[in-house]
């Protein structure tokens, strides 16, 4: 099941300075970032071990959430805000914004072999 957490941030007349550290349920073995998105839909997809830290530092997108219980969709919008997503979680992420840049944080290098590309029934 997905989990919305707010990154604390230190806020100050010279900016924000937002910090992840021990709220990180994983070992982190993969950093990537998805920007430029057309009208496109990512993701569509969940792993068999893969666990990750999402969080849109830049803009806003959508991600949709099956995780064969129920179906939740979480707006990101705020770079304060990160969203974990377990292997059973189905996922795909739309309405991107012009400026989005998403944050993945993951536990896994990447392996095809981690990803099921098949929905729930």
């Amino acid at each position: 099941m997905p989990k919305l957490i707010t990154i604390e941030t230190f806020s100050d007349k010279r900016g924000n300075l937002s910090v992840l550290e021990k709220n990180i349920p994983f070992d982190i073995k993969r950093v990537f970032y998805i920007y430029g998105v057309d009208d496109s839909v990512r993701g569509n997809h969940r792993h068999h071990k893969t666990i990750q830290a999402v969080i849109c530092i830049a803009g806003s997108c959508i991600i949709s959430n099956d995780d064969n219980i129920s179906k939740q969709d979480f707006t990101l919008d705020k770079p304060n805000k990160c969203l974990f997503l377990y292997p059973e979680d189905y996922h795909s992420m739309h309405h991107f914004s012009k400026d989005a840049i998403l944050l993945v944080l993951a536990s896994e290098c990447f392996d095809p072999k981690d990803y099921i590309y098949e929905p729930y029934k």
